[in-house]
Parts: structure tokens; C-alpha cells; sequence
């Protein structure tokens, strides 16, 4: 597990767990997975946008803007209101037209319909980008340094859940052609199984 994962996984323990599993009528132990799955997804697709020096920009000022961490200030209150911190728009810029794919292989993963699994990655997503505003800050970080510190952290997730980060990895281009689109249509159906 990778620093931002880890972090945002140990945020998201005890009531935090419980209130996501409630709010999107899965247990505890869905919740959870679903999180262990979506961070390093969410993380892994940045990690691969910003290795094009304009998205890096374009991360790096979004970050600096409106992601400075002060989303873990108040957790509980986030957790129970998501909709005014913008994951969908973040999603979007993370994930684009995959989104619906990427949402229903977690769905698949987790036994979580695709709707939830939607909500859910929408509920990480600003707390992923709450944890790389932190990191820029405290480590002075340029667009360049941002994608070095994503492009780290999956490397470490890599060494410590290679079967998962392969898997995640896949998900995302599976031929490397830099689009996934195509890999993702032809995975949808077994991805999970």
C-alpha cells in the first residue's frame, strides 16, 4: 500500500467506515475494500496523466487552487455532505469517458451496485486530491515534482500489491496505446472474475 492510500484508508477507519457503509448500503467490509481499490485506481490514472507535462500543470494547479488537505479537518462533516467538494468534476478529469467502466469493474470487485460504486469513488476522489494538496505543500512541490511523488507512489504500490496495481494498471490501458477505452470495453465483462 502506498503513503496516500495508506493514509487515506487509516482516515476512513472506525465511524468513517461506518457512515460510507451506510450511506451507500453496503457493510463495513465492502467499504473498505471498495477503498483499498479506488485510492490506488484514482491514484494510478493521475499518476498517468500527469506524466504528460501539461496535465502535470494542470494537476499541480488544481492542487495548489483548491486541494490544500483541509478536507481531513473535518472528515465526519465531508463524509456525511460530499456534493460541495466536486468529485464528479474531479472524476471527470481523472477518469473521462472510462468513468462508467472503471465504476462497474469496483462494482463487480466489491458486490456494490454501480451507482454506489460511482458515489463512492465521487467521495474518495476529493480526499485523494486533499492528500496530494498536503504533499505539494509540505514538500514545496512544482508540477514536475507532483508527478514524481504520483508517479513514487505507485511505484510503491507496485512493490507492495503487484497483483493489484497490475490489475488496476490494466484496467486502465491494457495494450499501452494510451488509450484504455478499447481495453476497458473488451475487460468490462471478466475484469473481476
Amino acid at each position: 500500500m502506498n503513503a496516500i492510500t495508506q493514509i487515506i484508508t487509516q482516515q476512513l477507519g472506525g465511524n468513517a467506515a461506518r457512515t460510507l457503509a451506510q450511506r451507500f448500503g453496503i457493510s463495513e467490509t465492502a467499504a473498505n475494500s471498495a477503498v483499498e481499490i479506488g485510492v490506488p485506481l484514482i491514484l494510478t490514472a493521475l499518476a498517468r496523466n500527469a506524466s504528460q507535462p501539461q496535465e502535470a500543470e494542470s494537476l499541480h494547479q488544481a492542487v495548489a487552487t483548491d486541494h490544500d488537505g483541509s478536507i481531513f479537518n473535518n472528515l465526519m462533516g465531508y463524509l456525511q455532505n460530499p456534493q460541495n467538494a466536486n468529485g464528479a468534476g474531479i472524476l471527470g478529469h481523472v477518469f473521462g469517458n472510462q468513468r462508467p467502466t472503471i465504476e462497474n469493474n469496483l462494482a463487480q470487485a466489491t458486490g456494490m451496485d454501480q451507482s454506489s460504486a460511482g458515489g463512492l469513488l465521487e467521495t474518495l476522489a476529493p480526499l485523494v486530491m486533499g492528500s496530494l494538496g498536503q504533499a505539494q505543500q509540505e514538500n514545496g512541490l512544482d508540477a514536475s515534482g507532483l508527478s514524481d511523488l504520483l508517479n513514487n507512489q505507485q511505484q510503491e504500490a507496485q512493490a507492495n500489491a503487484p497483483g493489484a496495481m497490475s490489475m488496476l494498471s490494466s484496467m486502465l490501458d491494457q495494450n499501452k496505446d494510451g488509450s484504455s477505452m478499447d481495453d476497458l470495453q473488451r475487460m468490462a465483462a471478466s475484469f473481476f472474475k
